[in-house]
């Protein structure tokens, strides 16, 4: 009894550290998830009740510019290429050895100057031998016509039958022909002998000398002598969409005049102003499109035949709109907005519908009134709410830094 009594003492003594150990643990686990509870509600706490925090964003560097009233162009823009109202090459019509060349390249000529000389030598030659052959046959009609004048007398007074005054009328009829003949060889002798001086046959400017003195030339080559262009007037064909055509036909048919501005291939100079013309009188139906002609007078030859510009053609002036800056404008996921200035130096983000453009201020229809800042520069980092300042050049009420008083100045005269 005592062993088993001391033996159940040694099992009591052994198992107490395990249970304290399992208690102990059970007791931090519940103690450390009360403590993260308590620090989640307080961070939630402070959330939810801290005042919120100004924004430590730095103003942003902006220009601005006026929402104005005024006039814009409605106008429509195409490529066109410059294409001379008369362009002509000017061949030979005759063969012959090419003597003289009375033009400089490039030069300006007018109808009937003076271009090239073929040799006429030949010519000449051919023209005296038909006027030897005018005259001798001439001088046979001549003959002729007295003896069939003498014929006819004595058949008057039966002295000579009447067939041989027939026959003889009919010499001098035969001789007239041959007369004709001869006539029609001298003026074409002389024809030819006049393409030996070759003339312009219209006014413009010459390009590049096809051919030398010395060269044989005939009427059969391909490209002739030379390449004469009108340069005033010149004009611009060019296309626009058909759905195009009704927004300027009434007009054009009225006889008004519209105008169409000629510029660079970069669209950044323009190079001519002119009108107009025409319109063809089909539209195109493999590209929808259709044909149009404008006149300019080219005064100072800046265009040039066969030269790409780009067109804007003016098909109304809208009077007294308002407009705004083409920079100013952004397009979102809920249409066209702008960026306009408020007095706390902030800005705010106001939807527009817009309406025409000259291709540097756009018409807005509403959504902006004249007196309105909106920001034309800067405009990626900006947000509805943000602050902006203008750059110290354009800050109001602040002048350009110079130097200041008392400053040392050098040797030079400068401070």
């Amino acid at each position: 009894m005592h062993k088993l009594l001391d033996r159940k003492d040694e099992g009591v003594r052994e198992h107490p550290p395990a249970q304290k150990r399992s208690y102990r643990g059970a007791v931090l686990a519940l103690v450390a998830a009360l403590i993260a509870a308590l620090a989640w509600w307080l961070q939630s706490r402070a959330a939810t009740e801290a005042p919120p925090r100004r924004s430590t964003e730095p103003a942003n560097v902006v220009r601005l510019d006026a929402v104005t009233r005024g006039d814009v162009s409605v106008s429509l823009e195409a490529l066109g290429t410059v294409t001379a109202l008369s362009t002509v090459v000017v061949k030979t019509q005759i063969s012959g050895k090419l003597t003289e060349v009375g033009f400089q390249e490039g030069q300006s000529v007018k109808k009937d100057d003076f271009l090239v000389q073929i040799d006429p030598r030949p010519y000449q030659a051919a023209l005296d031998q038909a006027l030897g052959q005018l005259a001798r046959d001439e001088a046979l009609l001549a003959a002729a016509r007295l003896d069939l004048a003498r014929y006819e007398k004595l058949m008057t007074q039966d002295s000579i039958a009447r067939q041989q005054v027939d026959t003889q009328r009919a010499l001098v009829t035969q001789d007239e022909g041959i007369v004709r003949s001869d006539k029609a060889t001298v003026e074409n002798a002389t024809l030819n002998l006049n393409y030996c001086r070759i003339v312009s046959p219209s006014n413009g400017r010459v390009g590049l000398r096809l051919v030398d003195p010395g060269n044989y030339v005939q009427p059969t080559d391909p490209n002739g002598v030379v390449v004469i262009a009108q340069m005033q007037p010149i004009s611009v064909i060019f296309t626009l969409p058909q759905d195009d055509i009704p927004k300027f036909i009434h007009k054009l048919r009225t006889g008004a005049e519209l105008p169409v501005y000629a510029f660079n291939r970069n669209g950044t100079q323009q190079l001519a102003t002119g009108k107009l013309a025409t319109i063809d009188n089909q539209i195109d139906t493999s590209t929808g499109t259709v044909k149009l002609r404008a006149i300019f007078a080219n005064d100072d030859e800046t265009l040039f035949p066969n030269q790409f510009v780009n067109v804007k053609l003016v098909v109304d002036t809208l009077r007294g709109a308002t407009t705004v800056p083409i920079a100013a404008v952004q397009i979102g996921a809920h249409g066209s907005y702008v960026y306009v200035a408020n007095a706390d130096e902030t800005v705010s983000v106001r939807n527009v519908t817009l309406g025409a453009t000259d291709g540097q201020r756009r018409e807005v229809k509403e959504g902006l009134v004249p007196g309105d800042k909106v920001v034309i520069d800067g405009i990626d980092r900006l947000r509805d709410g943000a602050k902006f300042k203008l750059p110290d050049a354009n800050a109001p009420g602040k002048a350009a830094a110079g130097p200041r008083e008392g400053q040392p100045k050098r040797k030079d005269g400068k401070k």
